[in-house]
């Protein structure tokens, strides 16, 4: 009984700590709030995302030496840490400039939490149900994705300042943080040789190995562009108010953890480059009926299309990654994370088109990425793996 007590009490913060990781994804609703606060462009605003993604390509691997030096633990404790002042800003002094620093610290630490806390989980669980905990940790973090937008337009709608979804996210992360700091977790000792920033990027030599560092990009670059201007894509066509607009994002996450969940038992049964192919096919008619509908409901299925078809695409992915160079699996983890700076490339590039056109054509660029992805589901059927 001590021993399942115990373990359950190891598995409790570092789940909570999954559910931190999914707060930055509140960056997307925040964007339509802070646009309208200071009424600014399309493209200025989604500076925002940027803020957040683009430490992804910076801090990944200097993530992984800080672990190394100061332990898996003390690293997502700092990480959570960094999140809480980032959340708390907002609130104690509100103008771009300070959104945008808040945004810095929150892509830094989500950074830092992503390298370690995968690692952390894999102290508290036995090997063959480490792909199991980690999963469970991807729905969770799905779960705070879900939350924000619906969180920050209840607070916009009954107490007149979204940023108290900021706040609130702030004193979970803080229960959070000192709970795992007063977690007594017994970490694995390994020793491994520390490949350099420039021996990581010497991997995209290899085109395989390119071919799926890109499909991250890509695939991060829609999940946030999905967030960030699907709302704005109500509020043009629709005519909807920002803060009901907002709650698009939660639609958008609720089919991911719906599509997640699917997947997960899908995958048993079905190819991994099949199961791709089947859901990029399904995702061009989502984003066909965000281009040519104008009806509520069918933006929404085009939402929920998406969503759902993307689910399991990150997992998918990186499965074929590691299956490249199974002797270098920790530097293609380094590089595939590294991947997320999508984030912080493709929203810039689709608000700098929505600004110059409109945001139906800014949305027009989503169906190029999908393609992309539905291009890889082919090459990586076993029968093309070179």
């Amino acid at each position: 009984m001590s021993t399942k007590t115990n373990r359950i009490n190891v598995f409790i913060p570092i789940l909570l700590s999954f559910f931190v990781m999914g707060m930055v994804d509140i960056v997307g609703v925040s964007t339509n709030f802070v646009r309208d606060d200071f009424n600014l462009g399309t493209f200025a605003a989604s500076a925002l995302p940027m803020m957040v993604f683009l430490w992804f390509a910076v801090f990944s691997i200097p993530a992984g030496l800080l672990m190394n030096r100061y332990g898996q633990k003390n690293t997502v404790v700092l990480s959570i840490g960094i999140s809480i002042v980032a959340l708390t800003i907002p609130s104690i002094y509100y103008t771009f400039p300070s959104m945008l620093f808040a945004f810095i610290l929150l892509g830094i630490s989500n950074t830092i939490l992503q390298v370690a806390i995968n690692p952390l989980a894999s102290n508290i669980v036995s090997d063959d149900k480490l792909a199991g905990m980690l999963t469970f940790g991807q729905f969770t973090k799905a779960i705070a994705s879900f939350l924000g937008p619906i969180l920050a337009s209840f607070a916009a709608s009954y107490y007149g300042d979204w940023k108290l979804a900021l706040l609130t996210y702030a004193f979970i992360s803080a229960g959070t943080g000192i709970y795992l700091y007063f977690t007594p977790i017994e970490e694995k000792i390994r020793h491994r040789e520390t490949s350099g920033f420039g021996d990581i990027i010497r991997l995209l030599n290899d085109r395989n190995t390119l071919l799926l560092f890109l499909g991250i990009l890509v695939l991060v670059g829609i999940d946030v562009s999905m967030n960030t201007f699907t709302p704005q894509l109500l509020i043009e066509k629709l005519g909807m108010e920002t803060d009901k607009a907002g709650l698009s994002s939660s639609l958008y996450f609720g089919s991911r953890i719906a599509g997640s969940f699917l997947g997960s038992f899908l995958l048993l049964r079905i190819a991994p480059a099949r199961f791709l192919k089947i859901n990029m096919l399904v995702a061009i008619l989502g984003v066909l009926l965000l281009l040519f509908t104008q009806t509520n409901s069918m933006i929404y299925l085009g939402i929920v299309i998406i969503g759902f078809c993307c689910a399991n695409v990150f997992s998918i992915l990186f499965t074929f990654a590691l299956q490249l160079k199974q002797d270098k699996q920790n530097e293609i983890s380094s590089l595939m994370i590294m991947g997320v700076a999508g984030g912080a490339i493709i929203p810039p590039i689709i608000g700098f088109v929505t600004q110059k056109t409109d945001i139906t054509f800014g949305f027009s660029l989503l169906l190029i990425l999908v393609l992309y992805l539905l291009a890889i589901s082919f090459k990586f059927a076993p029968k093309n793996i070179q």
